[in-house]
């Protein structure tokens, strides 16, 4: 049940948020295996001067008119799953949402999978996985 929060600045239309939403969710389904139902994902719009950076961040030019800051939340996963899934958001924003890998900032706060709940959801007591997860992906 992972909980995803996208900062970017304001005057996106609600398709481009949906493209964007689409593409991180395919990402999510195709590395993770998490359930297609199972999208949570919140639009912060920013406005002018609430994003400050430096033009020249690891050596690569960035704009804040589509710079996009991607916050996933979820249960902890293999440094391996989350390189995948870095590489898989990427290609799949560029897809959905024409968003290059140099507007993407991401960060993942894990948590304990027994903090997760919702009305509906059964987690697999030996696993502590949603029960509908594939977990030969988690």
């Amino acid at each position: 049940m992972p909980l995803i929060t996208i900062e970017l600045m304001a005057g996106t239309t609600v398709e481009h948020r949906k493209a964007i939403s689409d593409g991180i969710h395919k990402a999510m389904t195709e590395i993770l295996g998490i359930p297609d139902d199972d999208r949570f994902h919140v639009f912060h719009e920013l406005s002018e001067g609430n994003m400050i950076h430096e033009p020249v961040v690891f050596g690569i030019p960035r704009t804040t008119a589509r710079m996009l800051f991607i916050t996933l939340s979820f249960n902890e996963r293999s440094p391996e799953q989350k390189s995948a899934l870095y590489a898989a958001l990427v290609r799949r924003l560029k897809e959905h949402a024409d968003i290059g890998s140099d507007e993407v900032l991401l960060r993942v706060i894990e948590t304990a999978r027994e903090n997760w709940w919702a009305d509906g959801r059964v987690v697999n007591p030996e696993t502590g996985y949603d029960e509908r997860m594939d977990i030969a992906t988690s």
